[in-house]
């Protein structure tokens, strides 16, 4: 985009326009997200369960625990409103960092801003692939059309023309072809699309197979923590005759049962999971995504741009009068015939790398530039299978220009040659193709420029030449690929390229099994079940056009695969939205390509992929942590509420729910913020993808919780039932139980870090947050059982060092057991990479 014939508004106009006009913005009537927040917070069973439990203390006179749970209750109120306004504010940055930009001139220079910041009579310049933002007035239209069916309905593209009554574009609608120079008529809530009060940027949030699994989780919980009420509550009030005493050990069961650190852990992780990969230059749609990267098994990637720099340099010339072959690898850019009407058949103010490449090496070599004094006559649109465009230009001098471009066979197609003379052309660029350049035909036509046909396939063209261009593989690229084969995902080239052109980059960039290429047409012709076995063993595929990318996504997914797919192009759309995961470019990338993906590599990095993955994989495995380690806790808590009822033991009401809460505002952090922030396992990307079915729910994955949970129990309860048996008071018994919890609760974070690797090796982990909670644990324990208001409110007892170090003998033995596990699990694995040949 170097010369343009308009200057755009000046920096005082825009101000002067953005006061009088507004801003560019579909504003709708919103609840404050503070409000909704708020409500859902109150609306959560735990808060109900402290609010009910404050009003029986203050009814039966114990106004001290009343106050407590009062505190508790803002203090639990005030981390789930925290932690949901932090989730929610990176899910609004996401939106805003993924929003589309548009390219607007001012001052005469093009610049790209955010949509929002477009103003009444700006100029902007829109191309294809961009959602128009703004409604506007079409000033220079190239080969444009727009596709308006998501206002009129219509499917077919509609081509626009400059000062007719076909000359307006409207916000929201797409564009299909070519590119335009337009004057914004109208924005934000004046547009077409906001009188009729829709809005594109809505993202439709559909709940993942990770959330529902939660949520019917949860709802399991809290109808077996009603019924556990009743039971508890009735057989309280038949021992006691209190309903307000009976109530109240109820409401502890209820809340111990209840796992409301699962659902808030999800959120954290997720929005967490998504700011840190905008730290690495990763933009998520929706957070959730982070739960779907660590189980890609397939990355489909675009070669151009992708597996290679896009810088697309002409490298060669072949002239097809005197079978010349001109390198530019070895020799200057030099003038010719081919050069010539390679550049009449580009656009104007090029945006494709190829073309761009063409204008420069014209500008540098040719005699005299006649372009800026000739005016085109007629343009005909890249089109057909394989694809060609042609325009027609009138000189100053009077002379016309007809030329043509695209791909080789598009060309030969519409020429006079025989079969062997095609034969040599064809020869010559599978020749270029091989060395990895891309190809693309050149001809002239002598068509009488009074009389052009409606369709540039009923001319006739002269053979000039070939353009070879090379793009060059990333230097990254290599070891980007080889992560991913650690990894245990497969990747497979997706590219509009020539067979030759792609094998070539294939085998320079070490893509496995790069040896073999299918087509489009190809994939096409098959069956699908066909396909579905070709898939399992070609990686490359060439000359793919939309319905063969999206057939290609489809048949991995029959296939079981969870397909992640890269793209910049409208072509690209159908696959990007159809893959589990689509990848848009954010630099070159279309505004369709980004609104379709579900990430957006900022800086077109291919190479921030592997850094997604592993990302995805280590907030599966710390969430897979986290709920893991909440259920094993969860249980003691419950049992010791329950056990000593049900067995009728003396002392039956051990904890009450001052000690349960206090206990939950311990374990949520843990749970949330130290698991949250640990590092990705040694060896989580040397290890195949998980499944998608896998859950953290099933007996085999939560069996190992459940028995860490009991040997908890049976530690707490153990040591409380020998001291009851010795004749301990309640209060006693009460204080040695909780501090073996305590205890316990600290060696359970240690121990759960990894579920492989020994204690021993996990301290090593860089994890700053540990040892903070660890310490601070330990301080509220101490400062409960020997501050004196704080322990007559927990009825707590002062207890002797050799019974705190007893319960922490109790506690280490209760967690430590998982330790010989681990020790057994790594021994096996070992074996086994042994035994491989």
């Amino acid at each position: 985009m170097e010369n343009f014939s308009f200057t755009g508004l000046s920096d005082e106009e825009v101000i002067a326009n953005r006061n009088e006009f507004g801003t560019n913005k579909l504003t709708s009537e919103q609840k404050s997200p503070f409000l909704e927040v708020l409500k859902e917070v109150i609306a959560e069973p735990l808060f109900i369960i402290l609010v009910l439990a404050a009003t029986l203390y203050f009814l039966l006179g114990e106004y001290s625990e009343g106050i407590i749970m009062l505190v508790a209750l803002t203090l639990v109120a005030g981390i789930s409103l925290f932690q949901e306004n932090k989730s929610r504010n990176a899910v609004e940055t996401l939106k805003k960092l993924s929003s589309p930009e548009a390219k607007v001139l001012r001052n005469g220079i093009l610049r790209s801003l955010p949509a929002e910041e477009l103003v009444v009579n700006d100029v902007i310049l829109i191309e294809d692939g961009d959602l128009v933002p703004v409604d506007a007035s079409v000033l220079e239209p190239h080969d444009f059309s727009v596709n308006e069916s998501m206002l009129t309905g219509e499917s077919l593209p509609v081509t626009k023309e400059a000062g007719s009554g076909k000359d307006m574009v409207f916000q929201g609608t797409l564009v299909m072809t070519g590119n335009c120079i337009a004057k914004v008529t109208a924005i934000g809530q004046e547009t077409a699309l906001g009188k009729i009060g829709r809005s594109l940027q809505e993202i439709e949030i559909t709940k993942t197979p990770l959330q529902i699994q939660i949520k019917n989780f949860v709802r399991s919980m809290v109808g077996f923590g009603a019924i556990a009420f009743l039971l508890v509550w009735g057989i309280n009030y038949y021992l006691s005759q209190s309903i307000f005493d009976s109530l109240l050990q109820g409401l502890t069961l209820a809340m111990s049962i209840l796992p409301e650190e699962i659902p808030v852990a999800f959120s954290t992780f997720m929005a967490l999971g998504a700011y840190h990969l905008y730290k690495k230059k990763v933009i998520t749609r929706s957070p959730h995504t982070v739960e779907t990267l660590g189980a890609a098994t397939v990355i489909c990637a675009d070669k151009t741009g992708t597996l290679t720099e896009n810088r697309m340099e002409l490298s060669a010339i072949y002239q097809w009068e005197g079978d010349k072959t001109i390198d530019f690898t070895h020799n200057p850019f030099s003038y010719g015939e081919v050069l010539e009407y390679g550049v009449w058949a580009s656009e104007i103010n090029p945006f494709d790398p190829m073309e761009k490449s063409l204008h420069q090496v014209y500008g540098q070599v040719c005699p005299v530039d006649e372009r800026p004094d000739s005016v085109m006559i007629h343009e005909y649109p890249l089109e057909g299978k394989p694809p060609v465009m042609t325009h027609v230009f009138r000189k100053k001098s009077g002379e016309v220009i007809l030329s043509v471009k695209g791909s080789v066979e598009g060309v030969l197609n519409q020429t006079s040659l025989n079969g062997d003379e095609k034969k040599l052309i064809l020869d010559k660029a599978e020749a270029f193709a091989t060395k990895g350049f891309r190809v693309l035909a050149v001809g002239k036509s002598e068509h009488d420029p009074a009389h052009l046909p409606k369709s540039q396939f009923d001319l006739d063209f002269l053979f000039l030449g070939l353009l070879a261009f090379y793009d060059p593989p990333k230097p990254n690229i290599g070891q980007v690929l080889k992560s991913f084969y650690q990894a245990g995902i497969k990747v497979k080239m997706i590219t509009g390229d020539h067979a030759q052109t792609a094998l070539a980059i294939a085998k320079q960039v070490g893509l496995k099994n790069g040896g073999a290429a299918m087509t489009g047409e190809e994939v096409m012709k098959i069956e699908f079940e066909e396909l579905s076995e070709k898939v399992k063993e070609i990686n490359v595929f060439s000359r793919m056009f939309p319905e063969a990318k999206l057939k290609i996504i489809e048949a991995l997914k029959a296939n079981g695969e969870i397909v992640a797919m890269t793209g910049d192009g409208v072509n690209d759309g159908p696959a990007l939205k159809s893959a589990h995961i689509g990848v848009a470019m954010g630099m070159r990338g279309s505004e369709l390509a980004k609104k379709a993906a579900a990430l957006i590599l900022m800086d077109d990095d291919l190479g921030h992929m592997t850094d997604a993955v592993a990302l995805g994989r280590r907030i599966y495995e710390n969430l897979k942590k986290a709920i893991q380690y909440i259920i094993s806790i969860h249980i003691p808590i419950i049992l010791i509420v329950a056990i000593p009822l049900v067995l009728f033991w003396k002392y039956t009401n051990i904890f009450s729910p001052i000690h349960v809460i206090f206990l939950e505002l311990i374990m949520g952090p843990t749970c949330s913020i130290v698991f949250e922030n640990e590092p990705i396992e040694a060896n989580s990307m040397q290890k195949p993808p998980r499944k998608m079915s896998d859950t953290f729910f099933s007996w085999k994955e939560l069996s190992l919780s459940v028995f860490q949970g009991l040997a908890i129990t049976l530690g707490c309860l153990g040591i409380g039932f020998y001291f009851m048996d010795h004749g301990h008071s309640e209060s006693m018994v009460r204080t040695v139980i909780y501090t073996t919890l305590i205890f316990s609760n600290l060696f359970l974070t240690l121990v759960n870090r990894s579920f492989y690797y020994s204690i021993f090796y996990t301290l090593r982990y860089p994890n700053r947050l540990i040892p903070i909670v660890l310490l601070a644990s330990l301080l509220v324990l101490a400062l409960s059982i020997t501050f004196p208001p704080v322990r007559e409110v927990f009825d707590f007892e002062l207890i002797s060092m050799g019974q705190v170090l007893m319960a922490l003998a109790v506690a280490f033995l209760s967690v430590i057991w998982v330790e010989i596990l681990k020790f057994w699990k790594r021994k096996k694995g070992s074996a086994a990479e042994k035994a491989l040949p």
